[in-house]
């Protein structure tokens, strides 16, 4: 993962205020892959970025995953945790396009990129990024603190292409979704689609993708595409089927690891800048000085400033 010490992380840190979801996950996927250059890193199917950002989180911030989302029957706060090592599995090798048949139809698709998702988005919302999935909301980290919750205020910001991957896995919309989300959506969903179609026949004769109105496509044939997306790439949308504590409701989350992961960073940069401050203010000392202390030592120096 080369070197993401305190200095570097940082780095990544300020250069991500500049950027909204898109650019953020790039930076830390550039983090991940230090060695591999951004057209590269957006060629990537979805799922390789998330389990490359799965395995980053871990090396950064450990196992153990903090999650809040909301209810979406009650609106009751829900929090719990997940293990990143049951996360963040790799897509399955293919020799070729994944084929999908269905009655007179016959589809031959590929696995979206990073780059399609971008793309995707953009042609909807003119710039934005990821949103919330159509299953309910999005799950957020549980870090606090200024910015700590970044990951929720994207909702407002990204469009949801919800790779589940091509279109809703289920095929239906969420009873919680509004109905302009819901329509940005399936847009969303469609444009990525036409991206990935590689051959279309109908009842034994070609169809060009190029020129087909994916919405033509018969939702059973749309549906066993989202399930073939899902089965060879199952890291690309992550959702969670969550039980409510208080009404007992179950509300289906995704899970972003991307904006998760800012969230996460953002609330221990400004918390490692007060420690800076601190430090710097009782002993005189440089920023580089104090981030080549280790983490036990600055706690140490932080205690013993406060007990003075």
């Amino acid at each position: 993962m080369g070197n993401t010490g305190p200095a570097e992380l940082l780095a990544i840190w300020e250069a991500g205020l500049a950027h909204h979801g898109p650019g953020r996950a790039l930076l830390l996927h550039r983090a991940a892959r230090p060695e591999s250059a951004a057209d590269e890193l957006r060629s990537l199917p979805v799922g390789e970025r998330e389990a490359d950002l799965y395995a980053l989180r871990r090396a950064l911030f450990g196992e153990r995953m903090q999650i809040r989302a909301e209810c979406g029957a009650c609106g009751e706060a829900m929090e719990f945790d997940l293990d990143a090592r049951d996360l963040g599995v790799r897509p399955r090798e293919r020799d070729g396009p994944l084929r999908v048949e269905e009655g007179e139809w016959t589809v031959e698709f590929r696995l979206p990129t990073v780059a399609d998702l971008e793309a995707a988005a953009q042609a909807v919302a003119g710039g934005g990024g990821r949103a919330v999935s159509e299953t309910g909301g999005r799950a957020t980290s549980g870090a606090g603190g200024p910015g700590g919750g970044d990951g929720a205020g994207l909702l407002g910001e990204d469009v949801g292409v919800g790779v589940g991957g091509l279109v809703g896995a289920d095929g239906s919309e969420a009873a919680h979704t509004s109905p302009s989300t819901s329509t940005a959506a399936a847009r969303a969903r469609r444009a990525l689609l036409a991206r990935c179609l590689v051959s279309v026949h109908r009842a034994g004769q070609p169809v060009p993708a190029d020129r087909l109105p994916v919405a033509e496509l018969p939702e059973p044939v749309q549906r066993k595409l989202a399930e073939a997306a899902e089965h060879a790439d199952p890291a690309a949308d992550v959702t969670l089927n969550v039980a409510c504590p208080e009404c007992g409701e179950a509300t289906r989350a995704e899970l972003d690891i991307a904006s998760y992961l800012w969230a996460e960073l953002d609330h221990w940069a400004r918390d490692l800048l007060l420690d800076v401050h601190l430090l710097a203010t009782a002993y005189g000392w440089s920023e580089p000085q104090i981030l080549a202390l280790s983490p036990l030592r600055r706690r140490y120096y932080l205690e013993l400033c406060a007990d003075g």
